[in-house]
């Protein structure tokens, strides 16, 4: 199953996606795609409706974060060893954590903000999945994908300045508004689209920069979640996004940085594309 979210920022409309690809409006059955929906049950409310009978949204609508502001953002950083190596960094003995605002999160098309003050904005294809139910001292890793409502493409973007070269927490550099584009779609894991592993893509005005799976993953996607809820209690709702695989700015022999009017585009496998400007932050 395909959710998404659509229409004016602020304004969205939950749909999911029908087997021809139409969106079919959900908002008489739930407010929107948010912790109380989760919580509730209604990923299982869903799968028994008859979307043949629900109102098709225009195509042409804007398509928005396929979920709500999520209560807690929580990240993982160096997880792929490839990228902790471009980085001059170690590879981590335990996944490395930080928190990313909860309102960095946007629509996949939506514009990226130059933040003010930046100098060194960099991408981050990830893969993201959203918690379906609370997740407290979770068993074991394989106990922790029941927990998984759905995946979710994620650009982490950051400045590296703020993150690294001003002291203090990396969220100095991930917290900026619009740093997070999300979407289009969350995939529910028993989806037939749903691969063992995901491929991830980035570009910049249409150059490669990033091609990544998460076969090569340090900390799996079921060893994360064990272990955030070992240290912290994740809601129904929260995003946690993985990490991102080599290739990105910081790490290039001739460093290179994000600028007003670059478009970024991104894909990964079974979970749609992104494409975003960069516009200087009004």
């Amino acid at each position: 199953m395909r959710l998404v979210r659509i229409g004016p920022a602020g304004s969205e409309k939950p749909a999911v996606i029908d087997s021809e690809g139409q969106y079919r409006d959900v908002s008489s059955l739930c407010g929107d795609f948010n912790a109380d929906f989760f919580a509730s049950g209604g990923m299982q409310s869903l799968r028994d409706v008859d979307l043949a009978v629900l109102p098709i949204l225009s195509g042409d609508l804007r398509v928005g974060a396929p979920i709500a502001r999520p209560g807690n953002l929580v990240a993982v950083g160096l997880n792929y060893a490839d990228h902790a190596r471009e980085a001059n960094m170690e590879i981590p003995a335990e996944p490395l954590l930080f928190n990313k605002a909860p309102n960095t999160v946007i629509g996949p098309n939506d514009d990226i903000h130059f933040p003010r003050g930046g100098v060194k904005v960099d991408w981050e294809v990830e893969l993201g999945f959203v918690i379906g139910s609370t997740c407290r001292y979770l068993e074991s890793p394989e106990v922790s994908l029941s927990h998984i409502a759905g995946f979710v493409a994620i650009n982490d973007v950051s400045e590296r300045v703020f993150q690294a070269e001003r002291g203090g927490q990396w969220v100095k550099g991930k917290a900026f508004e619009t740093s997070c584009p999300t979407g289009p779609w969350l995939v529910t894991p028993d989806d037939p689209s749903i691969p063992e592993y995901f491929d991830l893509w980035l570009d910049v005005n249409g150059v490669r920069r990033q091609t990544g799976s998460t076969s090569n993953l340090i900390f799996d996607i079921a060893t994360v979640l064990h272990y955030i809820s070992q240290v912290m209690v994740l809601d129904p709702g929260d995003l946690v996004i993985t990490g991102t695989p080599p290739g990105v700015g910081m790490g290039m022999a001739d460093p290179t940085w994000l600028k007003v009017g670059d478009l970024v585009t991104l894909g990964v496998s079974a979970l749609g594309e992104q494409r975003n400007r960069v516009i200087e932050a009004p």
